[in-house]
């Protein structure tokens, strides 16, 4: 509790500090706020409007909140607490990807579980103790560049290799945030879109995760003894099936075959592989011609291409977090808000900064979203309250491994990110 006062009083400080920098969404009088206080017995306040900018900067000053939202719907009444009398307008397109979602080797190194039931534990990422097989896991999820990159990639995939083009959408009207913890917000702003339900919703997520995609419907069929493929002049899925096999075909041997024979991704059999590098150079003619499709390898059939291309599609579509982008009264946090579990800020990012954003060490000050690096250096000392504690790489200095009872000085910005994420107390 000690600990959550201090940080109430560094997140009140910050708002203060900062209230010019606090930027207005659009349609700000239109959207429902919610917030989580430090207060661990209050899970959350929500059904609040603020008819002013000025009037939501001094609730966050005077309140100092753990985590603030905004909602992507749009009412006449956003501060009505029956859903029926709030008169809803409609709901922006809302993606959220987070590496919480899906597994990156860097998880085997950081990420901790420990079992309540047997008391097993261990590194990486697990739905079921692998001793017990009881889903009673106490999780310590952590980050690094690496996964936040690969969360970075995604967001970079979703806006150009599917929103653009092929949903036509004008990327003026692509809001994309840094969460200011473990992944990206992308906000849709188009009247068009906003009317649209939550199946409509499920069908646009659908086609970028590639959910129920028909091979057949692509072009995907056995004539004969002959398995053809899809046409490399047709566009939207095809296309990128076709694009990613060609990528793949023009590794070489020995990674082809670590590629398609690992067991967390295509796990296919030895002897299509084989076959594959056989007729490696003669299929790699035919998916790069605009005529030829034929697919028949020696000793393959459909379900093993089924299985191939179930795999390519895994890699091609897109992480999102499904309930989060059907939901039409979702709220996402507020840009410019801070992240209650680690101190970062929710960073608004125009598209073109994507490519060199490093949230655990951003150059460009304006982006940056670690807020509480100090101009002079002041340390704080904190006891680590948890079992295991991972290295923490940012700004370039790399803190821990922490172990139960240690006694650390560290920097000011380490000791709040330490103290949000729980691992640590003030002394």
């Amino acid at each position: 509790m000690k600990s959550f006062e201090y940080l109430k009083r560094r997140f009140k400080e910050y708002y203060k500090d900062n209230k010019e920098k606090i930027p207005l969404v659009s349609l700000f009088d239109q959207r429902e706020f919610g917030f989580i206080p430090w207060d661990q017995q209050i899970r959350m306040i929500r059904h609040m409007g603020f008819a002013t900018r000025d009037n939501l900067i001094k609730h966050l000053i005077n309140n100092g909140p753990r985590h603030v939202y905004s909602s992507g719907s749009l009412y006449l009444n956003p501060e009505n607490k029956d859903m029926k009398n709030k008169s809803y307008l409609g709901c922006d397109i809302i993606i959220d990807i987070d590496v919480d979602h899906f597994y990156t080797p860097c998880k085997e190194d950081h990420d901790i579980w420990y079992c309540k039931e047997c008391g097993k534990n261990g590194k990486g990422m697990v739905e079921k103790c692998p001793n017990c097989k009881k889903s009673k896991l106490k999780k310590l999820n952590w980050i690094c560049e690496k996964c936040l990159n690969v969360a970075k990639k995604e967001i970079i995939k979703l806006v150009y290799d599917f929103l653009i083009p092929d949903f036509n959408i004008d990327i003026e009207k692509m809001k994309i945030a840094f969460s200011g913890h473990r992944g990206y917000h992308l906000k849709i702003e188009d009247n068009d879109l906003r009317t649209l339900s939550s199946d409509e919703r499920r069908e646009i997520i659908d086609y970028i995760t590639g959910e129920g995609i028909s091979y057949e419907i692509l072009g995907l069929r056995k004539m004969g003894d002959n398995i053809f493929g899809f046409s490399r002049e047709t566009i939207g899925w095809s296309q990128k099936i076709n694009r990613k096999i060609e990528e793949i075909l023009k590794k070489t041997n020995i990674e082809i075959e670590t590629l398609l024979s690992d067991k967390r991704t295509f796990n296919l059999n030895k002897n299509f592989i084989e076959n594959l590098l056989n007729y490696k150079n003669n299929f790699l003619n035919i998916i790069e011609s605009d005529n030829m499709n034929n697919w028949t390898l020696v000793n393959s059939n459909l379900n093993t291409w089924y299985k191939f291309l179930g795999a390519i599609v895994e890699e091609i579509g897109i992480e999102v977090d499904v309930p989060v982008a059907i939901d039409i009264h979702r709220l996402i946090r507020y840009p410019g808000s801070l992240h209650g579990k680690t101190g970062f800020k929710v960073q608004e990012l125009n598209p073109n900064d994507l490519d060199d954003f490093n949230p655990l060490d951003e150059q460009t000050e304006k982006l940056d979203p670690i807020v509480f690096v100090s101009k002079v250096q002041t340390i704080q000392k904190l006891e680590i309250i948890e079992s295991d504690v991972p290295a923490t790489k940012i700004k370039g200095k790399t803190f821990g491994p922490y172990k139960l009872g240690d006694k650390i000085e560290v920097p000011h910005h380490i000791a709040v990110f330490l103290l949000c994420k729980g691992v640590a107390k003030s002394i």
